[in-house]
Parts: C-alpha cells; sequence; structure tokens
C-alpha cells in the first residue's frame, strides 16, 4: 500500500527513482506495442493475447478458452469482456481458429510466436 509519508518503505530519493524508472519503463513498452500495431488494443485484448501467446510453447499448439481464462493475467477481467476480447483478437487475426479443431479452441498466428 503507499503511504503518503513514505515512512517505512524507501527514502524519498529512492521512491522518487523507483517511480521515475517504471515511468520510462511503461513509457517504453507503450512505444513497443505502437511500433508492433498493439496500441490499438484494449487492456482486456492485450492481457487476454498475452496469456494465449504464454500458454502456447509451440507453433500451431491450440489452447482452449478455459486456459486462458484460468491465466492469472485474465482471472480479474469480467466472463463478457473475456470473450469480446477473444472475439475481436481473432476477427484482428492475432488468434485463429484452425480449420477441423473443435470450439473453444485457438491458436496464436504463428508468425507472431517466439523461436
Amino acid at each position: 500500500m503507499f503511504d503518503r509519508n513514505m515512512s517505512g518503505l524507501v527514502s524519498g530519493e529512492t521512491f522518487l527513482d523507483r517511480l521515475r524508472a517504471i515511468f520510462e519503463l511503461r513509457d517504453m513498452l507503450r512505444q513497443m506495442e505502437r511500433d508492433i500495431g498493439l496500441e490499438s488494443l484494449s487492456p482486456a485484448e492485450k492481457d487476454v493475447f498475452q496469456a494465449a501467446h504464454r500458454l502456447t510453447d509451440v507453433p500451431g499448439q491450440l489452447v482452449v478458452s478455459d486456459q486462458i481464462r484460468q491465466h492469472p493475467l485474465t482471472q480479474g477481467i469480467a466472463q463478457a469482456t473475456f470473450h469480446r476480447a477473444l472475439r475481436s483478437l481473432l476477427e484482428l487475426g492475432f488468434l485463429e481458429r484452425p480449420e477441423g479443431a473443435r470450439a473453444k479452441h485457438y491458436m496464436v498466428r504463428k508468425d507472431l510466436l517466439h523461436d
């Protein structure tokens, strides 16, 4: 919890240094997201996409929506918002539903995966 007096946390200067570093990291992250086209995604879409990506070990691996839903990044997302995010990621091409795959099975687009 943030202590307005900062007693017991860190010295004022150290706190400000850490705060400045956090803001710089957030700025870099936003720039990187802009560079690769993620800036237009909602926070829920980013979290769902990141969860699906983290659950994928090899290109072409199917991920079940329940796995994505149970990931720590997505547990706080309302059910309706989660499903809207999945649908949006499908429409935008970040996720795919492989031909012949059962309902609730998704795949991160192969060219968006790590090697």
